[in-house]
């Protein structure tokens, strides 16, 4: 499973949600690929939602990724500021184009079913399509999930790897990236550098990683520059922008000032995300803002910050993704906000070490440290929105993530919990934890605060 790439991990796409919104969005693409060798006969599509996707899927865009995966479009490609505009031709003309099959009746009222009372066995974000011909006859019936952080899988086959062949390095937790990384006499962004380059180029891992930080630094300043109203009913504020111009407006230097403005930064992207605008899944959508804000930081307030930390921190965040994307999970309706804050978190504070040029024990340990301090974080959109408190808990995941850095570069790089320790907590937390408090928005701040 090592073979897993940090692009993996790290993935531009579209808001409010990588397993609501970006991961039924590439089912639906790929349903509309499955169909080519019928798409002659194809007159009808009906798809149905289970478990989590149907409780919370309006609220985070389930429906309207669906529909536009329905007819080619991808979270990485789509161009955000479009999507309205092919919405609305799809509610009011009652029909959509599919790639192959045409122009096909499809009315986004009936032929999109949201299924409260069933859950598919293989994980809560299920998805069914259905295709039939002119007179009703089925020619296609397919399951799909969304695992979380965007992954998708087909029915009961294995995940699907983007990646052909095996790492230079394998490993498979936190103990054998380490002994691994000690054999080689290598700090772990260098092992996680040469087992990319098993896939491609340096110049074009040096390249992929160089565009992922732009888009992040993009989404932070679209985010510092716009006012105004989320979507949605409960009718949320932008809050960044006023931030930016507050801080900006400081004549005299403030001992927190730094803080301030990591909480500004990661504000920023998750109001860009809740806006359905444009993101680095970092693991996921609904934690996008921590791993940028922490970068941002580093590059802001660390006096000696380079283009080669930015490098170290994002090979290590994602070694440390993997880690839990293989062990455990980066699904919130899997797993709680554990799953996605929580090991946002504990990249960013990994990430920020090595770009410190910390010691292969010291990122372990703060990646320990981060999410050790969010087990049991619960997931509980209120009103089924990636808003409240989803925004503002990452900025709270980004500060503990730079304090978890400092805290474990303090140390010697010995401690008694290790990684391996905290992640198989977390996932055993995740499996106890009732179903309430993972995306459904049946329990928690979801059901005691009012929407509007």
């Amino acid at each position: 499973m090592s073979s897993l790439s940090i692009f993996d991990i790290f993935k531009v796409g579209i808001g409010p949600s990588s397993s609501h919104t970006g991961g039924p969005m590439a089912a639906a693409y790929a349903f509309s690929e499955q169909v080519k060798p019928v798409a002659r006969r194809v007159a009808h599509v009906q798809v149905t939602l289970f478990g989590s996707l149907a409780f919370t899927g309006k609220g985070h865009g389930t429906d309207t990724a669906i529909v536009l995966g329905l007819m080619g479009y991808l979270p990485a490609t789509i161009d955000p500021d479009a999507v309205e505009t092919l919405l609305r031709k799809v509610h009011a003309d009652k029909q959509l184009s599919m790639p192959a099959v045409g122009v096909i009746d499809f009315d986004p009222q009936s032929d999109l079913l949201f299924n409260y009372d069933v859950e598919l066995p293989r994980h809560t974000n299920g998805m069914r399509f259905v295709a039939s011909d002119a007179a009703g006859v089925e020619l296609l019936n397919e399951e799909y999930y969304s695992l979380g952080g965007g992954f998708i899988a087909h029915g009961e086959d294995p995940e699907p790897s983007s990646q052909a062949g095996s790492a230079k390095f394998a490993f498979n937790n936190a103990e054998t990236l380490l002994a691994a990384a000690e054999s080689a006499g290598l700090s772990i962004a260098e092992l996680v550098l040469q087992n990319e380059q098993q896939w491609r180029s340096a110049a074009d891992v040096t390249r992929r990683m160089d565009a992922i930080w732009s888009a992040m630094q993009f989404c932070i300043e679209r985010g510092l520059k716009t006012d105004g109203v989320l979507p949605g009913k409960m009718a949320v504020l932008r809050r960044a922008a006023k931030l930016r111009r507050t801080l900006e407006a400081r004549t005299v230097p403030m001992p927190l000032d730094a803080l301030d403005w990591v909480n500004a930064f990661a504000i920023a992207v998750n109001e860009e995300n809740a806006a359905g605008g444009r993101v680095v899944t970092s693991p996921t959508n609904g934690a996008a803002g921590i791993i940028p804000a922490v970068m941002m930081y580093y590059q802001r307030f660390v006096p000696d910050a380079s283009q080669a930390g930015v490098h170290r921190f994002l090979l290590t965040a994602g070694a440390i993704g993997i880690l839990y994307k293989i062990n455990a999970s980066i699904s919130g309706a899997e797993m709680g906000c554990q799953g996605e804050v929580g090991v946002a978190c504990s990249m960013a504070a990994a990430g920020l070490v090595a770009a410190l040029g910390g010691s292969n024990d010291h990122v372990e340990e703060a990646a320990e440290i981060g999410m050790e301090h969010n087990l049991g974080l619960t997931c509980d959109p209120v009103g089924g929105m990636v808003q409240i408190p989803c925004i503002e808990r990452n900025a709270m995941g980004a500060v503990k993530a730079i304090n978890a850095a400092r805290l474990a570069m303090f140390g010697d790089g010995t401690h008694k919990v290790t990684l391996d320790h905290v992640i198989a907590t977390m996932r055993q937390t995740g499996l106890d934890m009732m179903s309430i408090y993972k995306e459904t928005s049946k329990g928690g701040l979801a059901v005691n605060v009012p929407e509007c």
